[in-house]
């Protein structure tokens, strides 16, 4: 079969265009009209991160996971991904393995540092990092208290352990009998309160008449308080005080020996003669009270005055010759 002209001219052109439309694409994965970073990161755990997971720069896209491959035979993973060409950053930056929301899914976020350093370039390995996320961050909270409620539940589980063994049969008749006791000694107090309030009522005038009492004893009381109060007796203090200041005087010179008193107190002598006299007179008295005629002889007609004897066993004799 023969082609014309025509045809061999459509062929000639298709197979221009799907050549084209191929080395475009070639050109295009080649370096020199690539408008991209790449660089590599290395993860223990990806948490599920896939290709084609946009990269981003303070929640700016810019660029996106181009492959995920283990590193070696340790199981860590590198992680290849492209960054803008607009988009210039140190190479201490941090590539951060992020949860983009609650229910999953993972992202990488690049934390720019901009400082001294040599500016990062394509095919560089940036440090990594795993930015807990929430379910991790829950997980960390709630171990520590789910260890504490373990223990506690623990704890009380031996304590149960512990109080059945001591509540053995006996103990439990024994606390059922004490219950019972306490059950009937609030009866017997609920009666003992009935019986008070039967009794305050059925004396209620007297109790009443009680208490006008005590208020009329209070009012006497505080009547005596005001007379008390009213009383000079600031004056009668200062009286008494002047009083005990002199007794102290006299006390105190008769302590000195100043005064009768004093000297009496001091003197012994004096004592001693005091009492002899004492002593004497009281014998005189009681001597004319035994024999009057010794002292008093009355003589009417003129007789001659007869001679006074002495009585046998005479007190004053005998006090005479003591």
């Amino acid at each position: 079969m023969k082609l014309t002209r025509e045809a061999k001219t459509g062929i000639i052109i298709v197979a221009g265009i799907v050549a084209f439309i191929f080395g475009l694409s070639y050109l295009k994965s080649s370096p020199l009209f690539d408008n991209n970073k790449t660089f590599y990161a290395v993860y223990d755990n990806v948490g599920g991160l896939q290709s084609g997971t946009q990269v981003s720069i303070n929640g700016y896209n810019v660029g996106n996971v181009t492959s995920i491959n283990f590193k070696d035979s340790s199981g860590k993973l590198v992680v290849t991904f492209s960054v803008s060409n607009e988009f210039d950053f140190s190479k201490n930056s941090v590539a951060e393995l992020f949860d983009t929301g609650i229910i999953g899914g993972k992202s990488i976020q690049i934390i720019p540092v901009f400082d001294q350093a040599e500016m990062a370039k394509s095919g560089d390995t940036l440090q990594s990092k795993i930015k807990p996320g929430i379910t991790e961050l829950v997980q960390q909270k709630l171990t520590p208290l789910q260890q504490k409620v373990e223990g506690a539940v623990s704890n009380a589980d031996s304590l149960l352990m512990n109080v059945n063994e001591i509540l053995d049969d006996p103990t439990k008749r024994e606390l059922k009998e004490t219950i019972v006791a306490l059950n009937q000694l609030v009866k017997s107090f609920k009666g003992s309160a009935d019986n008070l309030n039967v009794l305050m009522e059925n004396n209620k005038q007297q109790l009443d008449s009680s208490l006008k009492n005590v208020s009329t004893i209070t009012s006497n009381f505080a009547q005596l308080s005001d007379s008390l109060v009213n009383a000079d007796l600031s004056g009668t203090l200062a009286s008494f005080q002047s009083t005990v200041v002199k007794l102290n005087g006299i006390l105190e010179k008769i302590e000195k020996g100043e005064g009768s008193l004093g000297k009496l107190h001091k003197d012994d002598a004096l004592y001693n003669n005091l009492a002899e006299a004492s002593r004497e007179l009281d014998l005189l008295l009681q001597d004319f009270r035994l024999n009057p005629k010794r002292y008093v002889n009355v003589s009417v007609f003129g007789k001659k005055q007869k001679d006074y004897t002495l009585p046998e066993n005479d007190p004053a004799e005998q006090n005479q010759n003591q």
